[in-house]
């Protein structure tokens, strides 16, 4: 996959007459190096620490925007925090998100994925999809329990 990325990015570059510069393939192959969801600070830490390649926030930010527009990334708000993911041949995915930790939890879910790619979207052509389900995960529900808990004991 990282070969295929990585000719998107060269195409892209080369049709466009922009630099083909280490920096966006260091950044491209750390993204994609990358588990998960990840914040701008956490990719610079990355190629700082154990890639050997520090890049500038600017850089890291200028990049990212790139590979947003080439759909190699995509650009997640989750409770007042922005984070990435690699998502080439990515064509949809939910995530759980807890309101009370933020913890986010990525799903897979064949029926969802199955419901979605039925619906026919007037004027418009879908390539794949988000999905955001937010609640309380099962360590936050069981902290908010032990909490009643006590307030009835103390109470009686």
């Amino acid at each position: 996959m990282k070969d295929t990325v990585s000719q998107i990015l060269t195409n892209y570059l080369e049709l466009n007459n922009r630099r083909k510069t280490p920096e966006r393939y260091a950044i491209l192959e750390a993204v994609y190096d990358m588990d998960g969801h990840f914040t701008l600070d956490e990719l610079g830490e990355k190629l700082s620490e154990e890639d050997k390649f520090p890049v500038s926030r600017a850089t890291l930010y200028n990049t990212l925007k790139l590979f947003l527009e080439l759909r190699l990334v995509v650009r997640h708000r989750f409770q007042g925090t922005t984070r990435y993911e690699a998502c080439y041949d990515n064509n949809g995915h939910s995530h759980q998100v807890c309101t009370m930790c933020g913890k986010v939890t990525e799903i897979k879910s064949a029926e969802i994925t199955k419901t979605i790619n039925k619906q026919r979207l007037k004027r418009f052509h879908k390539d794949g999809f988000t999905l955001y389900i937010y609640g309380i995960c099962s360590t936050c529900q069981a902290k908010i329990t032990r909490q009643k808990r006590q307030q009835k004991k103390s109470t009686i």
